[in-house]
């Protein structure tokens, strides 16, 4: 197992230096600077800060020096907040942001496999139909346009929860956000869990339990649950990095101090350090989130095995 997981590791790693290597030189092809503003800086001043940002060296040069960089650890000065590196401001953000997207997962996975398992044990009938309708809506509708009609009607209309904005401490703010993220990742849980579960009642060995007398609930908890739950785990890694990503939206709606924040600010002041060492991190994150599912894959199928 540790070998296979050390192969994998080394096999992605490739994938991740292209894809930084793909968004490094579409970066800087982009129109704009990160210094270009309403009041130009004097040539002097500007020459100057180039010079510090290794801006005025070649394409190819500033390249390897941030490849150079990367290897060591280093992700470089942030190029719109002066006083802080890349790294200083992921780990203002990234304790909230992970806070919140891990909130989210377990809440929604929870409501996702439970909803899932009921609409499977009712099928076609009108506890299915009911969360069937709920689940669609979760698929269909925006995270953005779900943030924004929540926040409209439990915090401008009804007045029962902050409708943005953190104070430390405060759970109420967190509500919104968390129902926002949850609701699309448990929605496409919960369709996983009820077709996994509705294949496998209809096996040869689920009817077996049946027929030597064992009740509905011993028959879902000892031979329907495990193997079900395979189709729903084989999601959870990009559901997971789906939502830390997703996050980055819903911070920005509900004004939340994630890196989310950081990481729009910096896209829109063309801050190519933050804008690449969040997206490096984002692909590391997922590559080992991928690694942790086929490793649970052994355990939920013993048929699994990783030579």
């Amino acid at each position: 197992m540790l070998r296979y997981a050390t192969r994998r590791v080394l096999s992605a790693l490739p994938i991740a230096f292209i894809a930084v290597t793909v968004c490094f030189f579409i970066l800087r092809a982009a129109p704009g600077g990160p210094f270009d503003s309403d009041r130009p800086l004097p040539p002097e001043v500007l020459a100057n800060v180039r010079a510090y940002y290794n801006l005025d060296q070649p394409l190819f040069m500033q390249y390897l020096l941030y490849i150079g960089g990367v290897l060591r650890g280093d992700l470089g000065p942030s190029m719109s907040s002066y006083d802080f590196s890349v790294s200083e401001l992921m780990a203002i953000g990234m304790p909230f942001s992970l806070q919140l997207g891990l909130t989210a997962f377990v809440i929604a996975t929870t409501i996702g496999v439970l909803t899932g398992m009921i609409a499977a044990v009712y099928k076609n009938k009108w506890p299915d139909y009911l969360l069937v309708l709920v689940v669609m809506i979760g698929v269909i509708v925006p995270n953005f346009l779900i943030g924004a009609l929540l926040q409209l009607w439990f915090g401008v209309y009804l007045r029962w929860l902050p409708a943005g904005g953190w104070v430390p401490g405060s759970w109420a703010h967190l509500v919104l956000p968390v129902a926002v993220l949850s609701w699309a990742h448990a929605a496409r849980i919960s369709r996983l869990m009820r077709g996994s579960m509705i294949e496998t009642l209809g096996t040869n060995y689920v009817r077996t339990a049946r027929s030597k007398g064992l009740g509905e609930r011993m028959v879902l908890a000892r031979h329907a649950i495990k193997p079900a739950l395979i189709p729903v785990v084989s999601y959870l890694g990009p559901g997971l990095s789906y939502l830390l990503t997703g996050s980055l939206v819903v911070e920005q709606i509900f004004g939340l101090p994630g890196i989310g924040r950081y990481f729009i600010q910096a896209a829109l002041n063309r801050d190519y350090g933050m804008v690449l060492g969040t997206t490096l991190f984002y692909m590391l994150l997922i590559i080992a989130l991928n690694l942790i599912v086929d490793l649970v894959y052994a355990w939920l199928d013993p048929k699994v095995r990783y030579r």
